[in-house]
């Protein structure tokens, strides 16, 4: 009776049927659990993430196993880059999402049972200049290729507001490109400078015969600096550090930039092997240095890189080639002129080395869009220079005669809304 009763009775009459019912019961079944199915409805897998670069450009590169569709948009407080995918299985090695260049966090997860998230915090603002979805070259999957670079809060901020403007919220990756492309027109941008005091942290720099150390006297003199500067009332004026910490060269040239810097100075005071040297010297970036002292004195502030463990290995010429080839010609020449100002205003308060103004392959001057100089006030390894370092009249006329060079080239570069 029952369910019994029914099916015997759909056998004696309708035993075809049954059969045939049967058959396409079972094809379904197989279908469902085909492989193709099975592929349509399983995650996506992340076969590799990358990050190469530094802190003012950086490319990502994430490999998965078929195409994904994605959608992407900048957050404030923090500043982040927020990649949404179909449900996805991240089987990333933790090393790679160790903080680098301009990224200082990655995240990612599930959003629910059919989508995930992929979350990238920046150490400040950044500029998304490209996020592809592009087929691998062997035809194996496809990967989503980031090209980030280091910007100011206006420029994060007007990006959020294009972005707002014209995807509602969130960029698709058929729509291509960076949000907010190109530059952005600011009139009330006032003349800006950024001093960078040389070393600092695990890093002490060079020692003087009586034991000064560099990091001290380069902050002491920076914020003398920043006093002069911003008693003109003309300009703005920031630091790269305030206190006694460690700073990447790379991140020094970020903070340049987010800070939209129309001067880098960095200021130094180191050591030299050749006791009768003495006086000011300043240099600008060059791939060839000017003179053998130029070119070691740049290797040595090169490897400030390598203290608290964090060697920096060149296993990204590509990046490298990158930073060297946005040196652009007219940074390079505002950079060259303003050291020639600023040779000329020293020259009248403090003593020169012979051909003050040098040139070598600094990190910290690559800024391709900020002109920089790196300005060594003296050499401890001279005792003279030494104790006119920790002479407060002497850093008085040394910082006067830097602002002064200051005030020259801002005026000659003053246009609408500069400030100069």
């Amino acid at each position: 009776m029952g369910l019994a009763g029914t099916t015997d009775k759909g056998r004696w009459a309708g035993g075809h049927f049954f059969r045939a019912g049967c058959t396409l019961f079972l094809l379904a079944i197989c279908l469902a659990l085909s492989p193709v199915s099975r592929a349509a409805d399983a995650p996506l897998n992340v076969t590799g993430y990358k990050m190469a670069g530094d802190a003012t450009k950086l490319r990502i590169v994430m490999n998965f196993d078929r195409e994904p569709d994605i959608k992407w948009f900048l957050l404030r407080g923090p500043n982040r880059l927020v990649i949404d995918l179909p449900r996805t299985k991240f089987a990333i090695n933790a090393k790679d999402l160790k903080a680098r260049g301009l990224v200082k966090g990655v995240r990612y997860g599930d959003l629910g049972e059919s989508a995930s998230r992929l979350i990238l915090t920046g150490k400040g603002p950044f500029a998304v200049d490209k996020l592809d979805v592009l087929k691998n070259d062997d035809g194996n999957g496809y990967r989503i290729a980031i090209d980030m670079s280091a910007a100011s809060e206006r420029e994060f901020d007007a990006a959020l507001a294009d972005q707002t403007l014209t995807t509602g919220s969130t960029v698709s990756t058929d729509k291509g490109g960076r949000v907010g492309t190109g530059p952005i027109s600011n009139p009330g941008h006032r003349f800006t400078v950024v001093l960078d005091p040389g070393h600092g942290g695990i890093d002490g720099g060079a020692e003087g015969l009586n034991g000064t150390i560099e990091k001290n006297v380069t902050l002491a003199f920076a914020n003398e600096l920043r006093d002069k500067l911003a008693a003109v009332g003309k300009y703005d004026v920031f630091l790269t550090r305030e206190t006694d910490e460690f700073l990447r060269l790379d991140d020094r040239v970020r903070i340049a930039r987010q800070h939209e810097a129309d001067l880098l100075i960095s200021i130094h005071a180191d050591t030299i092997s050749v006791k009768g040297i003495r006086g000011a010297t300043v240099y600008t970036v060059s791939d060839k240095a000017s003179d053998p002292q130029a070119q070691a004195l740049a290797d040595r502030e090169n490897l400030s890189d390598q203290f608290a463990g964090m060697v920096i290995k060149d296993d990204n010429k590509e990046v490298t080639d990158i930073l060297i080839d946005l040196i652009r010609r007219e940074t390079h020449n505002f950079s060259m002129s303003f050291a020639h100002t600023l040779v000329g205003q020293l020259s009248t308060s403090v003593g020169l080395i012979n051909n003050p103004q040098r040139s070598a392959g600094f990190k910290v001057l690559k800024a391709p869009d900020v002109p920089s100089v790196l300005v060594e006030l003296g050499y401890l390894s001279n005792a003279k220079d030494e104790a006119q370092l920790l002479n407060a009249d002497w850093r008085g006329k040394a910082a006067q005669s830097i602002t002064n060079a200051v005030a020259l080239f801002a005026s000659a570069r003053s246009g609408p809304g500069t400030g100069g």
